[in-house]
Order: C-alpha cells, then structure tokens, then sequence
C-alpha cells in the first residue's frame, strides 16, 4: 500500500493555524509540524549526512530515524476537496 500524503510544515508560518489548514484543505492531506530550531537547514544536513555515510550503504531512511517525530497540527476539512 502506498502512504497517504503528508505535509510537514516548518519555519514562522507553521505557527498559524489559518494557514496550515488552508495548506491541509488544498492538498487534502495532514499537516505536521515540528519544534526544531533551525528547521529549514534540517533537511540538508540530513542529506550532508546520508552523504558521509554513503559508502557503508546506509539509507536515507536509516539517517533520518534520529529525527524529532513531528506532530499532527491539522487535517484537512471534510468535503474540502469538492471544493
């Protein structure tokens, strides 16, 4: 089975519920957050790791298992995708 769509909102605006809902009702998907600092870098130092640890043929999948779970902040509004 395929994985429902996510989206994982980081930075100032995953603060505003109004906006994270309107991101949750476009895409019909769930929206999750995560309190990092520094999150926008969060995704490239994972890379810059994976990258170091390459040659041993580790997965991506494995490097960001350390990662802060994120948490569910919105769903998206029934009825929204009719819309």
């Amino acid at each position: 089975a395929v994985p429902r769509t996510r989206i994982l909102a980081t930075g100032g605006a995953s603060h505003n519920k109004t906006i994270l809902q309107v991101l949750s009702d476009v895409f019909n998907a769930p929206v999750y957050t995560m309190d990092t600092a520094n999150s926008a870098c969060l995704g490239s130092a994972y890379r810059a790791i994976h990258g170091l640890v390459a040659e041993r043929n580790v997965s991506l999948a494995d490097v960001v298992r350390s990662a802060p779970e994120p948490r569910l902040a919105v769903t998206p509004t029934a009825g929204a995708e009719e819309v």
